[in-house]
């Protein structure tokens, strides 16, 4: 892990796009994409890692940006929900209507979208395990899953 004191300038691999941005040590992912970027995808919820709302994907894989210090990802490739416009998750999220205020729709796109592609066979008890780092406060989660299994079975 780098150490610094100070502002840094570093260059961040968002949505295969390298992006120069300044940032101070205590700076997390979430406030970087957001305020420094202008990305606001990726919701603000409880900032303390329950809620899944700010869920992005490091290398691949979900992560809570409201948890990670964007240092720590100087090196990686995040993808953001801006980077996944127009893919088969979200198309299914919107007709199998699997979202209903939208708040926390993002977050859960980018765990569905990185289950189907390392989980392609994933059973009931996997999607629900997968899920339940997120939160949706208004609708039953029977329509997110719907729209997983949309996916997986495509």
């Amino acid at each position: 892990m780098n150490s610094y004191t100070n502002e840094a300038r570093v260059e961040l691999t968002i949505n295969e796009e390298v992006r120069s941005v300044v940032i101070r040590p205590g700076d997390t992912l979430l406030y970087v994409l957001r305020r420094l970027l202008g990305m606001t995808g990726t919701k603000l919820g409880c900032e303390n890692g329950d809620c899944g709302a700010c869920t992005v994907q490091r290398d691949g894989l979900p992560v809570k940006s409201c948890m990670t210090l964007a240092l720590d990802v100087k090196d990686a490739k995040i993808t953001t929900i801006e980077g996944l416009r127009n893919t088969p998750i979200q198309k299914a999220f919107a007709d199998s209507f699997g979202f209903q205020c939208g708040f926390c729709t993002p977050g859960f796109i980018m765990n569905a979208e990185a289950l189907a592609r390392t989980v392609p066979d994933a059973d009931d008890e996997t999607i629900r395990a997968w899920l339940e780092s997120n939160i949706c406060r208004c609708t039953g989660y029977e329509t997110i899953e719907k729209a997983v299994k949309a996916v997986l079975d495509s």
